[in-house]
């Protein structure tokens, strides 16, 4: 068998905490490089830090550049088998170029022109659509056809054929938020071709998976038993956008139930289960009120954020940008995150929590709370 050269190479330094450097220890590390070992004590300082210390860096992409560089791959990259979609990814500035926002978290600005078609697939892959603005579009997941419109929420759980078709006249760009960053390093990845145009170009008002169960409070009895993600494809923004107001009118009426003062909140849930959307993302809406400034709070896991509507500062760990409607930008795990709004906030969020939590090492602190 042909030798493999060792990509170990393992330097003895003159560190306090080193042993001393002498040519036996030379001759040691040269010996461990030879038989792929590593030893801990020229590592632990990177392996087990007292802190997360994340590579992805603090980041924001601005709506107003991100839209026209869409309309513009518009113009001259088609939709078809191969590239399969006109999606172009975030890439975290301290990811190495790789098109991954955190590194379990994946986001991109998604763009279908007027009458086009986005040809059918499936993935193992958690994914989801948020429409910032515009209409005419229809997703079709296993043959059920799912309207996407501004504020609405469309998540699609791995392994589920879908496509999309443009019915209208116009253009439409949206975000579509996926953990391909996290199948990718776990070498779990699955995908598979479906046919070319989408199977059903009906454009219902409500999808089959809206009238079955977008219900509050009520479930068919005939789908009682839990599922790993939600059956529901369609959050509408009318629903969300009630559920805030709603929570900001009972706090002026003195009732407990923000998360903190201005500031409301909802998360998307699946209706079996009452848990995360997907076992992998959670997904979240949050509301502040004119006038409003957030505690500053760090938890372990990422989060990419996209304004839907107002302006706001955001300061990420030590980077302080202002924001409009349509930017998103990228909290990375144990940065702190502080918010303040003069004009209100509309704000949607996801992350990776739903792994940490159940690996049980999910943390957070705000406030001096810790949890």
């Amino acid at each position: 068998m042909t030798p493999v050269a060792s990509p170990v190479r393992i330097q003895a330094t003159d560190a306090t905490d080193q042993p001393d450097r002498t040519p036996q220890l030379e001759d040691l590390y040269r010996n461990f490089e030879r038989q792929l070992l590593v030893p801990l004590w020229t590592e632990i300082g990177d392996l087990m830090p007292p802190q997360p210390a994340s590579k992805a860096l603090p980041h924001l992409w601005r709506w107003k550049d991100l839209l026209p560089a869409a309309e513009q791959a518009g113009e001259l990259v088609p939709v078809g088998r191969g590239g399969e979609r006109r999606a172009i990814a975030l890439a975290n500035p301290g990811l190495g170029g790789r098109p991954f926002a955190t590194p379990t978290l994946w986001a991109a600005i998604q763009y279908l022109n007027p009458q086009e078609d986005a040809p059918v697939h499936r993935h193992t892959q958690n994914a989801f659509r948020f429409v910032v603005e515009g209409e005419g579009v229809w997703t079709v997941v296993n043959g059920d056809p799912v309207a996407m419109r501004r504020g609405d929420f469309l998540p699609q759980a791995g392994w589920n054929w879908h496509g999309h078709h443009n019915r209208s006249d116009s253009a439409m760009a949206w975000i579509d938020g996926l953990d391909i960053p996290f199948q990718h390093y776990t070498e779990a990845t699955f995908f598979e071709f479906g046919p070319e145009e989408v199977e059903s170009r009906e454009a219902p008002e409500r999808s089959r998976s809206e009238r079955l169960w977008a219900h509050p409070g009520l479930r068919p009895l005939t789908r009682l038993e839990p599922t790993p993600a939600t059956p529901l494809l369609a959050y509408r923004w009318e629903y969300t956008d009630r559920a805030l107001s709603e929570q900001l009118a009972l706090e002026a009426e003195g009732e407990p139930v923000t998360v903190e003062p201005g500031h409301a909140a909802v998360r998307y849930t699946n209706p079996t289960t009452g848990d995360d959307i997907m076992p992998t993302l959670r997904t979240e809406f949050h509301r502040l009120a004119p006038h409003t400034e957030t505690a500053a709070r760090k938890e372990v896991g990422s989060s990419v954020f996209q304004v839907f509507d107002g302006s706001a500062e955001v300061t990420v760990g030590d980077t302080t940008w202002t924001v409009e409607r349509g930017d998103l930008f990228v909290v990375p795990s144990w940065q702190p995150l502080r918010l303040a709004s003069e004009r209100g906030l509309d704000l949607f969020r996801f992350s990776d929590a739903p792994v940490f939590e159940r690996l049980h090492l999910h943390r957070n602190h705000q406030e001096g709370i810790q949890a």
